[in-house]
């Protein structure tokens, strides 16, 4: 009897092991590697041109896939949830979302965590529903997290992810470019992960200069924070070399730091400073650059808890890094209380010098 127990026991661990010897085997063979640069098409492209001092307006939205509402947590931050709450929530977010757009109507929308077919959202495309909501303007999206199969958490894994960033625009793009960034978890838990990115567009000035409008989303929860000072650097000389063409740049997003200028102690909580948050290095703003941010509302929430006002940590971690030769008109936070997502939006007005 004992030698049966040993040996069915003996048979259940080879089994596991083999098991999880193919998935590993399988997320390895299957892991996406986009090249260093990856040329996108863009989708029903504009004829507008921009023109040189003309006001315009740029809004920033992580949606959260449309499934960090503020009734959801999130397991990575301490919570428990890896999806959306159900079909019928992802879509409702989804369509408050649109609205909220369709009603701010700025012309340019840098749009991250937008799911295209993940276990998390139900598989709803939303990178299409946003583009056919929003279909007088052109459309670009780039991949940053593409798994077949997050097994965390165990008793309700995360499941497929195919997601990314999308960039909406009223104005014509000649080219739009996919920047892998540097810096990666060790193996196997980056085949797991995103694959950051930053989405570049170029945009004709009539002044026969370019814009390059930059949408990004930075790393949030590697240890130590090296992987985003990696990032930073690769952002920075990229920066470098288009700010001495003389061009005009707009580079905006999640940049999961608390930017300059802001200061997280200013809302109301009773959570401690989470461990991801860092300080954006002091030594990082290029020469002549501004940050437009607005400080007095917040654009994320803690989402290790579902969101109650005055209990959750809150960040200004959204915003614009904007290059010399371009004027910041306005800017505002857009405090729409977490209700569809775990971030704020945020709108800024810029004029081309």
């Amino acid at each position: 009897m004992v030698k049966k127990l040993v040996k069915g026991l003996v048979s259940l661990i080879a089994a596991v092991v083999l098991l999880l010897g193919c998935f590993l085997l399988y997320i390895t063979i299957t892991d996406y590697k986009p090249a260093p640069v990856v040329e996108l098409t863009v989708e029903a492209n504009s004829e507008n041109i921009i023109k040189q001092n003309e006001p315009f307006t740029v809004t920033t939205f992580n949606i959260g896939y449309a499934g960090l509402d503020h009734n959801q947590d999130f397991f990575m931050d301490g919570g428990k949830q890896s999806r959306s709450s159900s079909e019928e929530q992802t879509r409702m977010n989804l369509a408050a979302i649109t609205a909220f757009m369709k009603e701010a109507a700025s012309d340019f929308y840098l749009v991250q965590e937008v799911d295209t077919k993940s276990s998390r959202s139900y598989k709803i495309n939303e990178a299409s529903y946003l583009s056919n909501e929003l279909d007088h303007y052109s459309h670009v999206f780039a991949i940053n997290y593409k798994v077949p199969w997050v097994p965390v958490p165990i008793l309700d894994p995360m499941g497929s992810v195919n997601s990314g960033l999308l960039t909406l625009s009223t104005f014509e793009s000649t080219e739009n470019l996919r920047y892998d960034l540097p810096g990666k978890e060790s193996w196997p838990r980056q085949q797991l992960e995103l694959d950051r990115a930053f989405l570049a567009s170029r945009l004709p000035v009539d002044n026969g200069k370019e814009l390059v409008l930059v949408n990004l989303h930075l790393s949030a929860f590697d240890k130590g924070g090296l992987i985003r000072r990696q990032q930073l650097e690769f952002l920075s000389d990229y920066i470098k070399k288009e700010n001495e063409k003389g061009n005009y740049l707009i580079i905006g997003g999640d940049w999961n730091h608390a930017l300059p200028g802001t200061d997280p102690g200013a809302f109301p909580t009773t959570q401690a400073w989470p461990e991801w948050l860092q300080p954006f290095p002091a030594d990082f703003t290029p020469e002549g650059f501004q940050w437009v941010v607005d400080s007095s509302i917040p654009s994320v929430r803690t989402v290790d808890v579902a969101y109650t006002a005055g209990i959750n940590f809150q960040a200004v971690i959204d915003g614009f890094l904007v290059s010399p030769n371009i004027t910041v008109v306005a800017v505002h936070g857009n405090k729409l209380e977490y209700e569809h997502s775990d971030h704020n939006p945020v709108t800024a007005q810029f004029i081309l010098q």
